[in-house]
């Protein structure tokens, strides 16, 4: 088991090692001259001040072995006090060769790790000689003393046990002898400070660095292509989109080819559209294929305020990547770079300027060779791409949103992921319904907030608990305290919200001849709700499902509008003209924009099919006499219609009002059952 565990951890400490030291040469290679020179000389004094620390040491380490080798078992560790001390002449050696000697004693403190200080008293004829010997001359001292006849009368003395009147006195020799201490001795000081730069600069460096790299790789970090998960096969549709990125993996892996056709330019990719469809997926997944390592930035955070902050960084993201010659770049949020420059503040030109350099130019065989995927949610209807930004891509990849067989597919992965937790054979089409043009991310969001509900209740995920998520994801939290104690409010709106259904069901009767299961499936409504919504700030709201036709006929506009206006007109119906409220702005100002767009812009009701709205610069765009007249005629045609509607339909309105107001919410399903009740009901009384 051991064996099995040392061979797992030895990997993982190799590809640690491999990683830090990347990391280490990415940090390096963005730094200024300056910086790398500085770093140069610090790594260069670590060792070099540990060396001589230790070089120091060593020497120190022997000399001080050398005075220890002159004590003897049996030494005597105390001075003779009674005898006079005068400075030796000559040296110690010339000293004990050629005079008498009744007894030599050495006194040693020691001083810094395996450094010591030493003073030789020689008694001789009554006094006692002082010398302070070189450390050539300990060395030859040590070496005669095995042999000559004054060896004997060697005594080593340490400094710490001498008594208070002997120490007295060497705090004299000490003055005495300063300036003729031994190098060993002044090495001392220097081996310790060096040692102390030495561990100083070791911690100084790594500190400096982690907290350098802490700060940098939260921004900039290239990913492994073994980081990444999942494979472009778990974006389900797509097929369009991934049939233009399996262009890009060819492009690249037949790139000789392609250059005999004249096809080498840099490997620049735009990708655009809604924010959620799978943009950051699909590069990870392509760097993924391709092997490649790919870094991760928002553009929007190229920009510190400051002049040249944004071109900095791309040229520090640059400076790595050619560290690895082949990788991805991938860049988000990058609307503001394709906007037109000029008129903007001056850094944001910088970055957009330093951008259209890196991703221009020749490359040649030595150049690295960089996939630039520039990623944004540019709308080009609203917003004016820069051309010089624009020629710079070779390959753009078009973003959309998936249709209903795509989220369907959608929906059908990510209830897989969790099969056992699923309830069999669920009806998803209201679900696939709601989610008209929603992203993939909102997708698995819903999913999501499914699987996070089905817990909280201890059941299996169901169709109930989807739309159940879906209304959480798209509408909000919802609440009755708001409205609980607001009889009054709650009655307008119910009558409010019923208005606009009745006329939505009314057209969807004629159109299906009173098919209620179609009605079922097609209607848009798939709740009417009395509870207060605070994302809009809304007393009830009506969940419905986005509609799925891109064109609009006049007879749909003109069915729009009267749905619109149905909530003012029941109003009016139940509480008169004085009763009617500004809930229905909002209502009022889509129809405004709707009919705006059939007479201004489309021509309709005209005898000319002209777009006067083309002609006014800028969004003042304001109404000619004839549009204007136009369009409240149309207004008020269309108020009419919708108001005789629900007069037939105020009996219905009344009972559907008292019902919601029991129950706070009805959905479809309800809400077509009570009504086909009140008509039985209605039907047999009339018998």
């Amino acid at each position: 088991m051991s064996q099995i565990t040392n061979v797992n951890v030895r990997p993982n400490l190799w590809s640690s090692v491999k990683k830090t030291a990347s990391r280490i040469q990415d940090w390096f290679v963005v730094q200024s001259a300056f910086v790398k020179a500085a770093l140069v000389i610090v790594a260069v004094l670590i060792p070099a001040s540990g060396i001589y620390s230790a070089v120091l040491m060593h020497k120190q380490a022997v000399i001080a072995d050398q005075v220890k080798a002159m004590a003897k078992a049996g030494d005597v560790w105390k001075l003779n006090d009674a005898l006079p001390v005068v400075f030796g002449p000559g040296s110690v050696l010339n000293f004990v060769e050629t005079r008498p000697v009744e007894r030599i004693s050495v006194i040693y403190e020691p001083l810094m790790w395996d450094v010591s200080e030493r003073i030789v008293l020689i008694e001789s004829q009554g006094k006692q000689h002082a010398f302070y010997p070189s450390d050539m001359e300990t060395r030859i001292f040590t070496e005669k003393a095995v042999t000559a006849p004054w060896g004997g009368k060697l005594v080593f003395i340490p400094r710490s046990e001498l008594s208070p009147r002997s120490l007295e006195l060497f705090q004299r020799l000490d003055q005495r002898f300063a300036e003729a201490r031994p190098q060993a001795e002044k090495d001392g000081w220097k081996a310790g400070v060096s040692g102390v730069v030495s561990v100083a600069l070791s911690l100084g460096l790594m500190g400096f660095l982690f907290f350098q790299m802490r700060g940098q790789f939260k921004s900039l970090k290239f990913i492994e292509p073994g980081q990444i998960k999942g494979s472009i096969d778990d974006l389900v549709g797509m097929d369009d989109i991934k049939g233009e990125v399996a262009q890009i993996v060819d492009q690249y892996l037949r790139r000789a080819e392609y250059a005999e056709y004249g096809i080498n330019k840099p490997f620049n990719v735009m990708f655009s559209g809604p924010a959620g469809t799978g943009k950051t997926k699909l590069a990870s997944y392509l760097a993924k294929e391709l092997k490649l390592p790919i870094l991760f930035h928002s553009a929007a955070n190229l920009e510190t305020g400051f002049v040249a902050g944004g071109s900095n960084t791309l040229t520090r993201i640059v400076a790595m990547a050619k560290r690895r010659r082949q990788c991805i770049v991938f860049l988000d949020e990058a609307q503001d770079l394709f906007a037109k420059r000029g008129g903007r503040r001056k850094y944001d030109d910088d970055t957009a300027n330093t951008l259209l350099s890196l991703l221009d130019g020749v490359r040649s065989r030595g150049d690295a060779e960089i996939i630039w995927i520039v990623a944004s949610n540019f709308n080009s209807e609203t917003m004016q791409m820069d051309e010089a930004m624009l020629r710079r891509f070779q390959m753009k990849v078009d973003f959309r949103l998936p249709n209903k067989e795509e989220r369907l597919a959608i929906v059908h992965h990510y209830l897989d992921q969790r099969a056992d937790k699923v309830l069999a054979d669920l009806d998803l089409r209201h679900l696939v319904d709601v989610t008209e043009g929603r992203s993939p991310a909102d997708i698995e969001t819903i999913v999501n907030q499914a699987g996070i509900s089905a817990v909280q209740t201890g059941e299996l995920i169901g169709a109930d608990t989807l739309m159940q998520a879906a209304e959480r994801v798209l509408v909000g939290n919802v609440n009755t305290n708001t409205t609980a104690e607001r009889e009054r409010d709650r009655r307008i709106i119910a009558t409010h919200e019923w208005g606009h259904f009745l006329m939505d069901l009314d057209h969807e009767r004629r159109r299906t001849g009173d098919n209620w299961e179609k009605i079922l499936a097609d209607m848009k409504t798939i709740k009417i709700s009395l509870k207060a919504n605070p994302r809009t700030n809304a007393l009830g709201f009506v969940f419905h499902k986005q509609g799925s036709n891109l064109l609009m006929t006049k007879g749909d506009i003109e069915h729009e509008v009267r749905v619109l206006l149905g909530g003012m007109a029941n109003e009016e119906l139940f509480f008169g003209e004085d009763g009617t409220t500004n809930g229905a702005h909002n209502d009022i100002t889509r129809v405004t924009k709707l009919l705006h767009h059939a007479v201004g812009e489309m021509g309709m009701y005209r005898k000319t099919r002209l777009n006067f709205g083309a002609l006014k610069e800028g969004n003042h765009k304001d109404l000619d006499e004839e549009t204007r007249n136009i369009m409240e005629a149309q207004s008020e045609r269309l108020y009419g219609e919708t108001k005789a509607v629900l007069a037939r339909l105020m009996p219905l309105t009344e009972y559907l009002v008292s019902e919601l107001l029991a129950a706070d919410e009805m959905s479809l399903g309800e809400a077509l059952e009570a009504i086909r009740r009140f008509e039985s009901v209605a039907a047999e009384l009339a018998a």
